[in-house]
Order: C-alpha cells, then sequence, then structure tokens
C-alpha cells in the first residue's frame, strides 16, 4: 500500500525507527517539495487543553480540545488541520477536505456552527525534513507510506492509530501492531 512521497500521505514510524520524536508515530505529511518537507505527528495528544495555547479567543472558553504534539520544531507554534468543506483563508489544503494554517475564523464558526463532517485538531509544532532528508529516511527503512485517511486523524483514538495503521500493512508490520506504546513518549 505505498503511496508516492508528497503531501497528502501518511509516514508510518517502522519499528526500526529508534529517534524518540517519531518512534510509534503516524506523521500526516501537508508539504512536499524541493525545499523540503512539512508535517505533523497525528498520534501524539499532550495534555494542553487548546484554551491555553489560545486564551484570547472567547468561544474555546470551556472547550475540552487537547493540543497534539506536531513534532520537534518550533514547539510553540501552533498550527491547525481542518476537515471542511470548503478551504478556509489562510489556509493550505494537504488533501480534498483537509486544510492546514492558522485561521482563528474558521475554527471559531466550526465550534459555534458544527456540521457533522466538519472538525479540527490543534499542534504545537510540526516535523521538518531539509531537501532530500525524507526520502533518504524511506531509504533506509525508517518509515512506511500510504494514503491519508482523514477518519483516522479525526475520528479514531489517537493513542491507537499507529497499531491500527500497522495492523493493515504488510504481514511484516502487524506483528508490532501489539507492541505497547512506549511511556515515554509523551
Amino acid at each position: 500500500m505505498e503511496a508516492t512521497l508528497e503531501k497528502g500521505i501518511f509516514l508510518i514510524a517502522t519499528p526500526a525507527l529508534r529517534d524518540p520524536n517519531f518512534r510509534q508515530t503516524v506523521v500526516l505529511l501537508c508539504e512536499h517539495g524541493e525545499e523540503g518537507a512539512l508535517g505533523v505527528v497525528v498520534n501524539r495528544p499532550t495534555e494542553i487543553n487548546i484554551t491555553e495555547v489560545l486564551p484570547q479567543v472567547p468561544v474555546l472558553e470551556g472547550q475540552r480540545h487537547r493540543v497534539f504534539a506536531g513534532g520537534p520544531v518550533q514547539r510553540n507554534s501552533l498550527l491547525i488541520l481542518y476537515r471542511v468543506e470548503e478551504e478556509p483563508s489562510e489556509t493550505h489544503q494537504v488533501v480534498n477536505g483537509m486544510y492546514l494554517g492558522g485561521n482563528v475564523q474558521t475554527l471559531e464558526r466550526i465550534l459555534e456552527k458544527p456540521s457533522s463532517d466538519e472538525s479540527f485538531r490543534a499542534f504545537l509544532g510540526y516535523s521538518g525534513w531539509a531537501p532530500g532528508q525524507l526520502e533518504n529516511e524511506l531509504n533506509t527503512g525508517s518509515w512506511l507510506t500510504m494514503p491519508a485517511d482523514p477518519t483516522l486523524v479525526f475520528e479514531k483514538d489517537p493513542t491507537l492509530i499507529w497499531a491500527e495503521v500497522l495492523q493493515t500493512l504488510d504481514s511484516n508490520y502487524t506483528i508490532y501492531a501489539d507492541m505497547p506504546i512506549d511511556p515515554n513518549l509523551n
């Protein structure tokens, strides 16, 4: 089920990937080009509530949305991934119906007038690769790829995504799906 290395795919960390920043992760690749790659880790929720990061947004008051650790780069910057029908301003399309950006008006609209299929995830930091770096990591067996699935990002228990994805892959990896999540990762 390998996917071409481009935005809109999942990078699935193989058990051989020992870097604690990416061990047992699923990364949504949001940009890929000559200047490198950018993505967000979709399966590392933090204990931080979004109201702690965006206290100036009144509609968030009382919300219980946790922020995710998007990666080791710029951990103090907030990125928001939206699942909406129409592209919000100040965002860019990752795949059909998923957009990455920082548009607070869209966030407010989703919270005030939610549609059943609209959602968001907030990420502190992101994952980044210099030109050629991600290709090298793929060649050394650190990552597997597959087309991104918004259902996994927005509807599944984030702590189980890595194991669920492994179960759908080549039988060489399904044995690792039952591997306990490393307690040092969160």
